[in-house]
């Protein structure tokens, strides 16, 4: 017989248990965390989960939680949208800093960060970015499957975000609005809709944001988020560095007139400006907001003339009366569930080997799969690298600074030839070895300087205060 689905209850659809309100918020940063403390108006803020150590809260996000500032983790590195199972230390990363934070939810992409490994018999590789899921069944059947494994293994709801992509998957059989649309269905998981994605999906794929819009579940919108690009390579690139656009927030208005959001947040990454200049832009998309629901009469909390009550009502109802299509069927002799669980593992090894040679193609320099623009493909290789060294970058500033000016040249060479396995950290070490091997850099100073850099931190403890003094001496003796 049909099992009843009693995730609705975690999605927070079906009740109102849920997120509930957030209001306008902007995304906190360190290197703006002053200035988003001075923000006027300021309801929430949202924090990249990954930024934060465990057991450690910045000083500048526990004083925004004393004054009652809802913080929510924002993860970018679940890779929920991949072949294999959700690793249960990364979950248990979030369901902490979900704690930690007191927050009445978590998000993360729909989206793909690693692949290879057992799952394919093949070197796994990271590609540092969030890449797109094809829009498939086999990818939609892996996708609600680790769906509902994070949604166990989180103590609040889960909400998933929509990304920007610079490529397409060939032989899709879903618009991105059907493929949101029945992973919700499924899964009863809320979702994180950002307008800016659909712009640059929409220049990039030539995908009409308003009729993604027409065919998602708005009723399950948790929150929005606006943010600012630019364009380069004859694409458009998300880069959560620049102003936002006229036409990020038309589809903000578009979005409006059909729902007001529980919340709405400005990213900003880099090249951060002026706190004037970030009141401001706030105020723009709290003016957006305001005005599209003034133009179609909806007061807060209403879908398309329904109170959002009953619109939350029917898609908790969706979520819990299964259809027959659903695969997670329970029957007395086992046959069905069997049956299941075999079509799951096929689904998830054929999507693994697609994955992975992509990601292949995209960081180690293997050739591309049949079906992809090749053209995009190099666009998407360049920005990949490009991330990478900025990234790099600021985990281990010591780098540039050590090699100046030839840093980012050494270090495009680099990622030429070495795919990223372990994380942005052990990157750094890598590449600094990789250099250290070569003789390089050439002038003496800055080669001992990067070998003592690299020795730090690739022994099993740090230097003691004594070598650290006689270094700073010998320095001193440089400099003089």
């Amino acid at each position: 017989m049909k099992q009843l689905d009693t995730r609705s209850s975690r999605s927070g659809l079906g009740s109102r248990s849920g997120p509930g309100r957030l209001g306008i918020g902007i995304g906190w940063r360190p290197e703006i965390a002053d200035a988003v403390e001075r923000l006027p108006g300021l309801d929430w803020v949202e924090v990249v989960a990954e930024n934060l150590c465990s057991g450690h809260l910045p000083a500048s996000l526990a004083r925004l939680r004393e004054r009652g500032v809802t913080v929510v983790p924002h993860g970018v590195s679940l890779g929920i949208g991949g072949a294999e199972r959700p690793d249960e230390k990364r979950l248990a990363d979030l369901a902490a800093r979900a704690e930690a934070l007191g927050s009445p939810l978590v998000t993360e992409h729909i989206a793909f960060v690693r692949a290879g490994g057992a799952l394919t018999a093949s070197p796994r590789l990271e590609a540092g970015h969030l890449l797109p899921v094809p829009r498939t069944r086999d990818a939609l059947d892996v996708l609600c499957e680790n769906v509902r494994i994070a949604q166990d293994a989180l103590p609040v709801p889960l909400a998933l975000e929509n990304i920007a992509a610079l490529i397409s998957w060939p032989g899709e059989e879903m618009t991105e609005g059907q493929f949101l649309a029945e992973l919700v269905e499924r899964t009863g998981v809320r979702l994180l809709i950002d307008v800016a994605n659909l712009h640059t999906n929409h220049l990039n794929r030539g995908e009409d944001p308003v009729k993604a819009l027409d065919e998602l579940p708005v009723e399950a919108i948790a929150y929005v988020h606006v943010a600012g690009g630019m364009e380069r390579d004859g694409v458009w690139h998300d880069t959560h560095a620049h102003p936002v656009p006229r036409p990020v927030l038309d589809i903000l208005a578009e979005l409006r007139s059909r729902i007001d959001p529980p919340g709405v947040l400005l990213e900003r990454d880099d090249d951060f400006p002026p706190a004037e200049e970030l009141a401001a832009e706030l105020e723009t998309i709290r003016a957006t907001v305001t005005e599209a629901g003034r133009g179609q009469g909806l007061p807060p909390g209403v879908v398309g003339g329904d109170a959002a009550g009953t619109a939350d009502g029917d898609a908790g109802a969706g979520a819990e009366t299964r259809t027959d299509t659903d695969t997670d069927v329970d029957t007395d002799t086992g046959t069905d569930a069997d049956a299941d669980t075999a079509a799951d593992a096929h689904a998830r090894e054929r999507l693994g080997l697609a994955q992975a040679a992509l990601l292949s193609a995209l960081v180690a320099g293997t050739p591309a799969p049949e079906g992809f623009d090749a053209r995009r493909l190099g666009v998407q290789i360049r920005a990949l690298a490009a991330k990478r060294a900025d990234v790099v970058a600021k985990v281990a500033p010591e780098l540039p600074e050590i090699l100046g000016g030839g840093y980012r040249a050494a270090f495009l060479a680099y990622a030429k030839s070495r795919p990223m396995h372990d994380g942005y950290r052990r990157d750094a070490l890598d590449f600094a070895e990789r250099l250290l091997i070569a003789g390089r850099p050439e002038d003496p100073v800055a080669r001992r300087r990067l070998t003592h850099w690299w020795q730090d931190r690739a022994a099993p403890r740090p230097p003691g205060r004594t070598t650290r003094l006689v270094r700073a001496a010998r320095a001193a003796l440089v400099r003089r």
